[in-house]
């Protein structure tokens, strides 16, 4: 029940709670009748944790987020409309209470100050009282990055709005969770990946914006109409108050934030010319076999077919290096085969034979290898294919040179999938060495040295495929130090280099690099961001994935970008 202004200081009279207040809070007018006995800056502190932890305090302020339904914070927000003068303290602060209340309210509320997981909050909440309604607060005006080292716990419990374009630069929560960090300045680059960025200028211009919920697989994903959120999209004046939780600031809107489309999806690969059309693909664990790595269904199987082979019809492409196949012989890259030439007869651009494969004569003993599809009405193989046998390879390359049907230049594919950067079993030199480069760099290193003795005694080499390093990195560097030139780096501009999304930071795994002879016959080159753009829950997996949201398209086929580039070989 609320309670008047007149009746509520007669209960706190009674109550004996108006005795014992600091003549500091004593002097604060107080529209509840009866004065606090904290003010919330004092509750605060300038430092990262309460003073007052563990003390039963009373406060006074408005309200300005209500987020107290079930499937939410079960709980609202309370800021001073009188703030000190004391930047380093906050003056709103976090009350864990259902009992109801709406914004604008002003209220009088006595709980506990507490730390709840680098939070600081009321709670337990012993009385929550109404004195008054229509209040009004302004929000703080914040930019990042902030200022002079400061960090954004000055503004933990506040409402903030962001007068500047902030840019979505991940989304891979938005469906689990309901989240998206942005960025100022535009999308973040990986500090390896040559765009000049470090890590600490990233953590300084990021923002998760959360929506108000720990409820996992929320049934209304956010941002999601009248279109799903890319990266790359944008948002201007986001506003809302700021919270704390699972170790990161997070930015609870309180008016609906609108990203504008200004990534727009790219519905076909930009035109690169050339006679002969060749991409490099990393699939996500196409799997035959349910229950590895892949598909655990035969319905998330044929999903997951379909998006692979709407990609691949998409880049329209002659030759095409894979990675992530399931190395279960010819199996997995027949089955994708098959369905592409199922796919071309439906259309009347061929049918049964338009495209082939490779048959890989090492292909390691990995659960997943490299594979080659091409079509026979373009390109001829010409010898035999080849690999290594160097125990340097966790998934040994596939190397075929090809013949176009028309035109005299052989060229030479060579398709990688180097070490990952994940940090299981690494010793020594493959350690972490704090640079940037993740785990295993030492032996990414070695794998692109032996790439190089095979592209110096090859025809007109090709080197394509998920190398698992950015465009700055050692193994990059050693590629080029060998006589290979990167086409992206050519033809694509700095800010669409970009392949791949982790943590936030779009970086290029994916390369294509040519020989200096060939280099000269490269027409052009692109990155289709059908992938790395986009929020997981469009991918094939059933779980967790809304059904309203799938489709047999392009888009979220994968969590790699295709590459594709095209050849003057006539």
């Amino acid at each position: 029940m609320r309670r008047t202004a007149a009746a509520l200081a007669a209960v706190l009279t009674s109550a004996g709670l108006a005795a014992g207040v600091p003549a500091a809070a004593a002097a604060e007018p107080s529209a509840c009748g009866t004065p606090a006995d904290h003010r919330i800056a004092d509750v605060q502190g300038s430092g990262d944790a309460s003073p007052v932890a563990g003390t039963t305090v009373r406060v006074e302020g408005v309200v300005t987020a209500d987020f107290q339904r079930s499937d939410q914070l079960k709980g609202f927000f309370v800021q001073d409309p009188a703030p000190d003068r004391d930047p380093r303290t906050s003056d709103g602060i976090f009350v864990y209470s259902t009992q109801e209340v709406a914004a604008g309210d002003r209220v009088l509320v006595t709980g506990k100050a507490v730390e709840y997981n680098g939070l600081t909050e009321l709670s337990p909440v012993s009385a929550v009282d109404v004195c008054g309604t229509g209040g009004r607060i302004a929000p703080a005006r914040v930019r990042l990055p902030l200022r002079d080292g400061a960090t954004l716990e000055r503004y933990e419990g506040m409402l903030l709005r962001f007068d500047q374009r902030l840019t979505a630069t991940e989304t891979y929560t938005l469906g689990r969770y309901g989240e998206v960090t942005v960025s100022a300045g535009g999308r973040l680059f990986q500090p390896t990946d040559g765009h000049g960025s470090t890590q600490e200028r990233n953590d300084a211009l990021r923002l998760l914006v959360d929506d108000a919920s720990n409820v996992q697989n929320p049934d209304t994903i956010p941002y999601t109409d009248p279109h799903v959120l890319r990266l790359g999209d944008s948002a201007h004046g986001l506003t809302g108050v700021l919270n704390y939780g699972f170790g990161k600031y997070r930015l609870e809107p309180t008016r609906t934030a609108r990203f504008a489309r200004t990534n727009p999806r790219p519905v076909r690969p930009r035109h690169v010319g050339g006679d002969v059309r060749v991409a490099s693909f990393n699939t996500l664990n196409w799997f035959t076999t349910l229950n590895r790595r892949g598909a655990d269904t035969p319905e998330e199987q044929e999903r997951q077919l379909a998006k692979l082979t709407a990609a691949l019809k998409g880049l329209d492409a002659d030759v095409v290096g894979l990675m992530e196949v399931e190395n279960n012989g010819d199996t997995a890259v027949k089955a994708l085969v098959d369905r592409l030439n199922q796919a071309s007869a439906r259309e009347k651009r061929g049918g049964a034979g338009t495209y082939a494969w490779v048959r890989h004569p090492y292909p390691g003993t990995d659960e997943i290898h490299v594979a080659l599809i091409y079509r026979p009405a373009k390109v001829t193989p010409s010898g035999a294919a080849r690999s290594s046998e160097e125990p340097i390879f966790d998934r040994p390359p596939l190397v075929q040179t090809f013949r176009p049907v028309r035109g005299s230049m052989p060229f030479t594919m060579i398709v990688n999938h180097f070490k990952s950067k994940g940090c299981d079993g690494a010793q020594g030199p493959d350690k972490d060495q704090g640079d940037g480069q993740g785990c295993y760099n030492a032996r990414r290193v070695a794998q692109a040295k032996a790439i190089s003795a095979i592209a110096a005694g090859a025809q007109n080499p090709l080197v394509v495929g998920d190398l698992n390093a950015y465009a700055s990195e050692d193994p990059v560097d050693v590629l080029r130090g060998a006589g290979l030139v990167g086409q992206t780096e050519r033809f694509v501009r700095p800010g669409e280099r970009y392949s791949y999304v982790f943590e936030g930071q779009a970086g290029e795994l994916d390369h294509v690099l040519a020989g200096r002879s060939l280099s000269r016959r490269v027409t052009g080159a692109t990155i289709w961001h059908i992938n790395s753009d986009e929020p997981v829950f469009l991918d094939y997996n059933t779980e967790f994935n809304p059904p309203r949201f799938y489709k047999a398209d392009a888009f979220r086929s994968s969590d790699h970008d295709p590459v594709l580039l095209g050849l003057r070989l006539r």
